[in-house]
């Protein structure tokens, strides 16, 4: 990618109504545009890491035996009303709209209805489970009051998924695979050591308890308990001498904290799946509940919490698996020569299969710099008539450690990562 084809640029201003740091870096540095209080477009850098993080998750999820699908956003009013979800003052964000032949509909807010309504075409007997299915999709919530950039919008994108088992003992052991496979996303995001397994209130559907994945951050709407040995906490919603117990934690070891919700796992049970008639039967041809749980992951919401956990004073820091690109290539000369070099290893780079953003904008050096920076780019590589022609200054964006080396050891260390 070179800058100079790029129609998104650094600015110095952002909207006076951003109060979010999140939001402010990623409009600052070009990723993102703000349309409205809650609602994002995401610009041509923004994109590539809202993919990178949406294909950490699915390969996690492929690997776990969920099939990707693609639901519609509109759904029809008739499948809400009978799980009696329609008209539900517990689901009051929810947009709505009607067609202009009076026919009401909901905008995707959640899914678990239009699933279930789907697959009664093609469950029938036991052999047909279990079923696992999820999608990566933008949703739409009627929010009072949108805040913290990127963490809580009215427009945002979420991996969803829904697992439908033959019972409850074969969805359990399902369910600790998606814990397992969630905490594998978050350390390749490199959120895991901040990150922990929080039960929450099981909904009206769960008498037990749901799971929540928190990061630990001061900007966190949540306070939660933690047991920092054991990487469990507890959510203040449910916080009780009687729950604690129940839990096996240690008072004594729980401490508070504010954290951001990044995913959470329900039990959902037969709910939806009894209310729409979706149903299967057994090897002696008795029709039997089908025991279905929900798996969330807020995408958006991801790229806005990294951006805010890891920022400096200087701008963004991506970690390296999903920063837009890993180099940030800048020719501080302008001759003949020096522009060669640059191009030569813009190619060289590429060739190897490592992603660069090359600096090629008629652009003060010192402005290079210093969108470097703000760009939260891994590696920044110099190329300058004072450093020995064959080889190069790279600047690691986290340590802001500096080191010259030739070609050989600059592939050596990009490779490595």
């Amino acid at each position: 990618m070179r800058l100079s084809k790029l129609f998104s640029n650094t600015s110095k201003g952002v909207p006076s109504d951003e109060a979010a740091l999140n939001a402010r870096l990623l409009i600052q540095a070009g990723y993102v545009h703000k349309e409205m209080a809650g609602v994002y477009s995401y610009l041509p850098l923004g994109k590539l890491v809202l993919d990178k993080i949406s294909n950490i998750i699915k390969e996690e999820m492929n690997k776990i035996d969920a099939l990707e699908v693609q639901m519609s956003i509109l759904q029809p009013k008739d499948i809400w009303e009978i799980t009696d979800r329609w008209d539900d003052r517990k689901v009051d964000n929810w947009f709505k709209t009607t067609l202009k032949s009076g026919q009401e509909l909901g905008i995707g807010l959640t899914h678990e209805e239009p699933i279930v309504d789907s697959l009664r075409s093609f469950v029938d007997s036991y052999k047909d489970l279990p079923i696992y299915v999820y999608q990566v999709q933008t949703k739409f919530r009627n929010e009072l009051r949108a805040k913290s950039g990127l963490l809580r919008g009215r427009e945002f994108l979420m991996k969803d998924m829904y697992s439908f088992s033959l019972n409850e003992v074969e969805h359990k052991i399902y369910y600790e695979k998606v814990v397992n496979a969630y905490f594998k996303i978050y350390k390749k995001l490199g959120i895991r050591d901040k990150t922990y397994r929080v039960y929450a209130d099981g909904g009206i559907f769960n008498k037990g308890f749901s799971d929540e994945f928190q990061t630990v951050i001061d900007i966190g709407e949540d306070y939660i308990y933690l047991d920092q040995d054991l990487k469990l906490g507890i959510n203040k919603e449910i916080y009780s001498d009687q729950n604690i117990k129940k839990l096996g934690l240690n008072k004594d070891k729980l401490v508070v904290k504010k954290g951001v919700e990044v995913g959470n796992i329900f039990s959902l049970g037969s709910k939806y799946t009894d209310a729409l008639g979706l149903k299967y039967t057994d090897k002696t041809g008795q029709e039997n509940s089908i025991f279905m749980g929900c798996y969330g992951i807020g995408v958006s919401r991801l790229m806005g919490l990294i951006a805010e956990l890891f920022a400096d004073d200087k701008g963004l820091v991506w970690p390296d698996s999903i920063s837009p690109a890993l180099v940030y290539l800048i020719t501080v000369n302008t001759d003949d020569s020096s522009l060669k070099k640059a191009e030569k290893l813009y190619q060289v780079l590429t060739q190897n299969k490592i992603e660069v953003i090359y600096d090629d904008r008629d652009k003060r050096v010192g402005e290079k710099f210093v969108d470097a920076d703000l760009l939260g780019i891994p590696f920044r590589v110099v190329i300058s008539s004072k450093i020995d022609q064959d080889k190069f200054e790279i600047k690691d964006r986290t340590t802001q450690k500096i080191e010259i080396a030739d070609l050989d050891g600059l592939l050596k260390k990009l490779l490595k990562k």
